[in-house]
């Protein structure tokens, strides 16, 4: 059984570890630099961060939205992961040429392929505004007001600190708001495909193996960053050039072994590791159950649909590997949070926090109140936050349900023009209305999703908590959901690609007679309780356990005396470090550091589908001419593990 490798701690109780910590470049010399060095780094602190010199924060980028990427040459070339640009690979691949399959490299620049709104953003530098952004707030202010005073500061220092059209400026909150830096980017959007392994490889084991160890697959994609002549920033043009950077990492084909210092240097998601126990409980025995239960529902459907042909396993790719991603994440979290007692750890804790306290009875009665403060807003909480999962997470698993949402403002902006006053419709229209065919749906199995999510929905939602419409058609048709959901597919102009295409292109003279469709009248019904009984509700308590969290995480940092605070991961740039070492899940249970070829083979014999292998690579793997990339032993070694911790993003 395998164990998957979801780190609890992101959840739990401090672990008093060395190498703990996903870290601020710049906090790093004064707070790490010493015990990095002793476990083996060979480099300066300036080498890693800098804003005067080259350092390998200008190697390491933003891609696209969220993942993790590292320039490897002084032309530009990007190394990824393969799940990272795979949805640019899909978008770039058909039936007739199927790179996410057969895999794709290019043989000269001119091969390299566009990838159309995929970006690369840089940070130049990362500064602390914190005393900029809440030095001066008044004391007395609501959760809102508090809220839209910072946001307003935020925005005006944003756009205070841009010094040319290049440049990007964001700032984020630390720590749960005690803290705010300002990061200033560069953003290049021609970015190309260089090279890409077959699916069967880069993706190899699938959901299976997906957030566990052991591993086998080359998890890996190789993009090139264009620029204009100048090197800045362009739109894609055929006259830009390979983007010359300040740094680039140099590549080794030596291996690792075991004791070896390993550093990873990203933008990791997110993690929560100062939670409290009525957190975790919420997370662990609400949250997370209902989550993996709904995507489940969605992925077999979906997963089904991949298997009939080309066509369609190539419209569901992108969306599949979406929906699987965190349904197996969270379905993991949920049982590693169960497994490990974090409940119980936490509460260990806090008794731990309240002793500690003891010598001050106003901290420890201050301590006190925000604890019960916490639990209250958990148990309000956990019910509206059911709800909305249910839309979330249910209702808007349906394809056409989110389709027709945009045309709320289509219409609007119709409305205006029809009055003759200021509109931009044409505008509103062109980025609102899908593209005709639909590249990534098809009614058949968008109308089996629907009917899957209507029934849970019905079966779980009380009529009092319905959207008025959706609760009327379910009385309507007598709770049937079979024949409810055939009436909206067979009655709308929305959700079939013929009908479609023929309602957008005369969308402006039938109008009337569009906003009466049962399909976009349903969505905006649906849209529209859920934005007025349910989200104010949900973002009230958000930003009320916000500043719990932002309170508790304050006493922590001044009362727990022999703990250095990193801030929880929040998709912005980090470091963090360990060694490569083996991996014991459980007791009697060990895996070595690294994984072959020939596990990999092993794996494929099992004959699943998550472990499918080319033949081209059974052969390679036969004949065993590994050449320089063979280790001691003449294996030839796929991947290893560290102690690092990390999370999704890096």
């Amino acid at each position: 059984m395998k164990k998957l490798l979801i780190l609890c701690t992101t959840l739990l109780f401090f672990v008093a570890k060395a190498d703990e910590g996903m870290w601020m470049p710049q906090m790093i010399a004064a707070l790490k630099f010493a015990d990095m060095k002793k476990n083996g780094f060979k480099l300066t602190a300036e080498q890693i961060y800098s804003i005067n010199k080259a350092s390998m924060k200008d190697a390491v980028v933003i891609f696209g939205g969220g993942c993790t990427g590292e320039v490897i040459s002084d032309k530009g070339l990007i190394l990824t992961n393969h799940h990272c640009g795979f949805s640019s690979i899909a978008a770039l691949s058909s039936v007739e040429k199927d790179y996410l399959k057969n895999g794709y490299w290019a043989m000269n620049a001119g091969e390299e392929l566009q990838c159309k709104n995929l970006s690369v953003t840089f940070i130049k530098r990362i500064d602390d505004v914190t005393l900029k952004v809440i030095g001066d707030l008044k004391p007395g202010y609501t959760e809102v007001e508090r809220d839209s005073a910072i946001h307003s500061k935020i925005v005006l220092l944003e756009k205070a600190s841009k010094q040319s059209d290049n440049q990007t400026i964001f700032i984020r909150p630390f720590y749960y708001g005690n803290e705010y830096y300002m990061f200033t980017a560069e953003v290049f959007k021609d970015i190309r495909l260089v090279g890409a392994p077959p699916e069967s490889i880069g993706k190899f084991g699938g959901e299976t193996d997906n957030w566990v160890w052991p591993r086998h697959n080359a998890d890996f994609s190789m993009f090139r960053i264009y620029a204009g002549k100048d090197n800045q920033p362009a739109e894609f043009s055929t006259d830009n050039v390979p983007y010359k950077p300040a740094y680039s990492f140099p590549i080794s084909i030596k291996g690792v072994e075991k004791g070896d210092f390993t550093m990873v240097y990203g933008f990791p998601g997110r993690t929560q590791e100062y939670l409290t126990s009525y957190a975790v409980d919420f997370i662990m025995n609400v949250q997370d159950p209902l989550r993996v239960n709904l995507r489940g529902k969605r992925l077999e459907i979906i997963e089904a649909t991949m298997k009939k042909n080309d066509t369609l396993r190539l419209m569901y790719t992108g969306g599949h590997a979406r929906v699987a991603n965190y349904h197996k994440k969270w379905n993991g979290e949920m049982q590693g949070l169960r497994r490990s007692n974090a409940v119980e750890k936490k509460q260990d804790f806090e008794k731990k926090l309240m002793d500690v306290l003891n010598a001050d009875s106003k901290k420890k009665e201050q301590c006190a109140k925000l604890m019960n403060e916490l639990k209250d807003s958990y148990l309000t909480y956990a019910p509206i936050s059911v709800q909305y999962d249910y839309y979330a997470e249910c209702l808007m698993g349906v394809d056409a349900f989110r389709m027709l949402s945009p045309l709320v403002g289509v219409f609007a902006e119709l409305d205006k023009k029809k009055a003759g006053v200021e509109h931009k419709y044409e505008q509103i229209f062109k980025t609102a209305v899908p593209a005709v065919p639909f590249k990534n749906y098809d009614t058949q199995t968008d109308r089996k999703l629907c009917y899957a999510m209507l029934s849970v929905y019905q079966k779980e939602i009380s009529s009092k908590q319905m959207p008025f419409l959706l609760d009327s058609l379910f009385k309507a048709f007598n709770q049937d959901v079979a024949k409810l959901t055939d009436y909206l597919y067979n009655n709308s102009v929305f959700v079939d690609n013929k009908k479609a295409a023929e309602a957008y292109a005369n969308f402006e003279s039938n109008a009337d007679k569009y906003r009466g469709d049962i399909f976009y009248r349903l969505a905006i019904d649906i849209n529209n309780y859920y934005a007025k009984q349910v989200i104010p509700a949900l973002k009230h308590l958000d930003f009320k356990i916000n500043d719990l969290q932002k309170e508790y995480m304050k006493l922590l940092m001044e009362n727990v005396k022999d703990k250095k605070f990193y801030p929880d991961a929040n998709s912005t740039m980090r470091i963090t470090y360990g060694k490569v070492d083996d991996y014991f899940p459980r007791d009697g249970v060990k895996y070595l550091h690294y994984t072959t070829l020939d596990g990999l083979m092993d794996k494929n014999n099992t004959g699943h589908d998550d472990f499918y292998v080319p033949q081209r690579l059974k052969d390679l793997h036969k004949k065993k001419d590994y050449g320089v990339y063979a280790d001691k032993s003449g294996n030839l070694r796929v991947a290893f593990i560290g102690s690092n911790h990390t999370t999704g993003g890096e």
